[in-house]
């Protein structure tokens, strides 16, 4: 990532494995090696607690605190968004959760890839989650989903008003939800590179530049804590608004 020669060139998407067959492309990318290396190390994760031959203790391993730390935290997420009629979703949010944080950790790893810093990564998981969140409003509720759109209390009116808003708002859920995520990974991602970049540069120099090339540096560990944070927190922020929305279809607040 610190040698490249433009800030967004490490967002490039490049085959690993040429495969077409006619109009279709089933190449291999450096994105889908990624999203299998997320998933390698999300089963990873509960294979090292969950394996026949380990023992589940009352004092946990390293690797069951982590798993039953993140297991807490998502299942905390979602009683106190959706309440007790949640559980049943709490796979999905688990799932969600878990691989975006990998996603996010993964691509703060030099030369690695940030799939989560591509808009139609983001929003086709936004999509996804916004359509199943749709299917269970409609399950649940039936027409009496139309409620959602206008409030209680308010007058015929104000109806004409409130509808054409509710609804822009309700439909561009999957847009903010995916743009939020993609924005932050990119912007982060590429300051972290102006920063390597301008670090690199000086210690090529001489003289008082070299010496002054490590404040620069020292700015960028600080960004790549930042960076590591921000990763953590998005993939938390993007599960918490899926339990609200599903908290919405559930019980049309």
């Amino acid at each position: 990532m610190f040698l490249l020669s433009t800030p967004l060139e490490q967002f490039q998407i490049i085959p690993v494995c040429a495969f077409r067959f006619g109009a279709l492309d089933f190449s291999i990318s450096n994105a889908t090696v990624i999203v299998f290396l997320g998933i390698f190390f999300f089963s990873l994760l509960f294979f090292m607690v969950c394996a026949p031959d380990s023992n589940l203790h009352i004092l946990p391993s390293k690797w069951q605190y982590i798993l039953e730390m993140l297991y807490e935290t998502v299942l905390g997420m979602l009683l106190d968004n959706v309440g007790s009629r949640g559980q049943q979703y709490f796979p999905f949010i688990f799932t969600l959760f878990l691989f975006l944080l990998i996603a996010n950790v993964i691509g703060l790893v030099p030369y690695s890839f940030t799939i989560t810093s591509h808009l139609i990564v983001t929003f086709a998981l936004a999509l996804a989650t916004f359509i199943g969140i749709n299917i269970i409003l409609v399950r649940e509720h039936g027409f009496h989903s139309l409620s959602l759109f206008l409030p209680a209390g308010s007058s015929l009116a104000l109806a004409f008003i409130l509808i054409p808003i509710e609804l822009v708002s309700y439909f561009v859920r999957p847009v903010s939800l995916g743009v939020r995520l993609f924005a932050n990974m990119m912007a982060g991602h590429t300051l972290l590179k102006v920063i390597a970049g301008f670090s690199w540069s000086m210690l090529l120099g001489s003289g008082l530049i070299f010496i002054a090339h490590v404040v620069p540096l020292f700015i960028l560990v600080i960004l790549m804590g930042l960076e590591t944070m921000v990763a953590c927190i998005q993939a938390y922020v993007f599960a918490v608004l899926s339990c609200i929305y599903l908290n919405d279809a559930l019980n049309l607040h």
